[in-house]
């Protein structure tokens, strides 16, 4: 009953982004997956480079939540371009980019996406 359920989610999933095959499926979260984790990997040497850590903000009363918004803020654009870029090596640019356009302009982008 767990793969009926499953299989569900799957084909709602790839209706909703417009996939035919479940190895595009697969591919596509297997990107996501490499992306995330790419993303988290580069944001270490960059935080380094510009010495921010935990212990820079400690004095303050939020201090953590300071580190890790900076941290945040850094990642976020590193996750977007990695994504992709990635989703350009496994041959799945045109998803990613569709997937880009639309999340950056449900959050405020969306003057740089004319839509034709």
């Amino acid at each position: 009953i767990r793969n009926t359920r499953l299989m569900k989610y799957f084909n709602l999933l790839k209706s909703k982004w417009g996939i035919k095959s479940n190895q595009q499926l697969i591919v596509i979260f297997f990107v996501f997956g490499i992306t995330g984790t790419s993303s988290m990997m580069i944001t270490d040497p960059i935080l380094d480079f510009f010495d921010i850590n935990k212990e820079l903000f400690s004095i303050y009363s939020y201090g953590n939540l300071v580190y890790w918004m900076i941290r945040l803020i850094i990642i976020f654009p590193i996750y977007q371009v990695l994504l992709i870029a990635i989703g350009f090596i496994f041959n799945q640019f045109d998803f990613f980019w569709g997937f880009e356009k639309e999340f950056l302009s449900k959050i405020g982008f969306k003057r740089f996406f004319k839509k034709k």
